[in-house]
């Protein structure tokens, strides 16, 4: 591919230099397109069946460690903010990288990953999950394994509070006593809102209106948290849980990032996700990464072996980094994200950034997104809240552009009918979220050799989602 990048669409705007906050949080916020003309490319590769053939080469593990040591894997990533916010970006990297070999700060996270997080989290071998598969492929005789690394039994519910304690750490020894995130799904919010009382920090939580509406669970636990802890804050309209925007995750991320800049040096910015300026992404991926750790080992433990294939959901890219890191140095471990298609590719609603975005700038780092012809930003939709992002973390992006990942969409209906699948023959309930790879399995079993190894990222349970299963036609008799 050529190097020459054409850009398009919203240029930065001019704010007088007197205005800093305002300076600061357009430079951050605004989408900037770098669109390079692949549409008719990926109209093609996104109908593509999965198939063994499809296993990568070699990929050198050290382009996905730091990238190019400021942030760059490739075209992607980067620190496309001000100058103002350069020196607090430096202070988190090297705060960061000295934590990495502190000792002391290894030593209470694992303590409390053990024994307040709940890891490590089981790889569990679902056997009436794999029978079905059995039953249903005529061709496959004794038909590959399929395993669930169990994210969805850690405290709070989901992967995320692997990242959200690590960080308030981080925030309590840059001494800034309050922290602000934005959440989606609200496992994010809820993580972060536990980390912070456990650490005594005032936390703020944004979360847009609509997904407010969507996940009554998670907002309800976020306001109990807040009850425990009186240095534990979210305030504004919702009785002191949390700071209501209108709209979608997107929305609260940009009023987050607003709020972190108008408060740049008392305030700390917990990234839940791999998106954002260096060194966010490479921070959360760092602390998720205890997922492929721990499967790798448990792996060896269970068949002496690796996987076959790794699946996992991908939205902005936390729990497919946290599970793909560890592999990527690995030939011979296939790394497969599936995207939301929400209402299908063609109808305009879905989260499938991958399958047809653009690259581009959008909060602070390059990558790709989804964009109209003019650049602008186009609103995500994914039965799975959490998945509804405009784009992919750099890493994630980098991953699909060397072809060291696969990456296939399901859609709305596939998702909520594999989670239900999954609750009847396993007795577990997944977040819709992680129920987009468990619909995949659907395309991807049938083209493995028998006795492959498949682990699918259980990345957070399904209580939340209770109330839109109902609205979309499941009968509350069954809930």
């Amino acid at each position: 591919m050529s190097s020459n990048i054409q850009v398009r669409g919203q240029p930065l705007p001019r704010v007088p230099a007197r205005n800093h906050h305002m300076t600061l949080t357009h430079l951050l916020v605004c989408g900037v397109s770098t669109k390079r003309h692949h549409r008719e490319i990926n109209a093609i590769s996104r109908n593509r069946s999965p198939s063994l053939d499809s296993v990568p080469t070699r990929t050198d593990k050290r382009q996905f460690l730091r990238g190019d040591g400021n942030g760059k894997f490739g075209r992607f990533g980067g620190k496309f903010v001000p100058e103002t916010l350069m020196s607090r970006l430096m202070e988190l990297e090297d705060e960061f990288n000295f934590v990495m070999s502190d000792h002391e700060f290894q030593e209470e996270l694992t303590t409390s990953l053990r024994d307040y997080v709940g890891r490590e989290t089981p790889l569990y071998f679902a056997e009436r999950l794999t029978e079905h598969y059995k039953n249903i492929v005529p061709t496959i005789e004794g038909g590959p394994e399929i395993y669930l690394k169990r994210e969805d039994l850690s405290h709070c519910g989901s992967h995320k509070i692997n990242n959200a304690l690590a960080q308030a750490m981080i925030s309590r020894r840059l001494g800034c006593s309050r922290v602000v995130a934005a959440t989606g799904s609200g496992q994010h919010g809820v993580a972060t809102a536990a980390a912070c009382a456990k650490l005594s920090l005032e936390c703020t939580v944004f979360m847009g209106a609509t997904d407010i509406e969507k996940q009554s669970f998670n907002v309800r636990s976020m306001k109990l948290l807040g009850a425990q802890n009186l240095k534990f804050v979210l305030y504004i309209d919702l009785k002191r849980c949390m700071k209501s925007v209108e709209g979608t995750f997107k929305d609260a991320s940009s009023e987050a990032i607003r709020n972190w800049v108008e408060n740049l040096y008392t305030t700390y910015y917990l990234s839940g996700t791999v998106v954002g300026p260096h060194p966010c992404p490479i921070i959360v991926r760092e602390f998720q990464s205890v997922i492929g750790k721990e499967t790798r080992s448990q792996a060896n433990q269970l068949w002496g072996g690796k996987p076959d294939v790794l699946v996992a959901c991908v939205g902005s890219g936390s729990n497919a980094l946290g599970l793909f890191h560890e592999f990527v140095g690995d030939k011979d471990v296939r790394l497969v994200g599936i995207e939301a298609a929400g209402l299908g590719l063609d109808s305009g609603k879905h989260s499938a950034t991958l399958a047809v975005g653009d690259v581009g700038v959008y909060h602070g780092s390059m990558s790709y997104l989804l964009q109209d012809d003019q650049g602008q930003i186009l609103k995500p939709h994914s039965v799975g809240v959490g998945l509804e992002y405009p784009g992919v973390g750099p890493e994630i992006s980098f991953m699909k552009e060397t072809g060291r990942a696969e990456f296939y969409t399901a859609t709305d209906e596939e998702a909520i009918q594999a989670c239900m699948r999954l609750s009847r023959l396993e007795g577990i309930i997944p977040a819709l979220e992680a129920s987009h790879a468990l619909a995949f399995l659907d395309k991807l079993v049938p083209t493995l050799r028998d006795g492959a190894k498949v682990v699918v990222n259980c990345s957070g349970r399904g209580d939340k989602d209770l109330d839109t299963l109902i609205q979309r036609g499941m009968p509350s008799s069954l809930c």
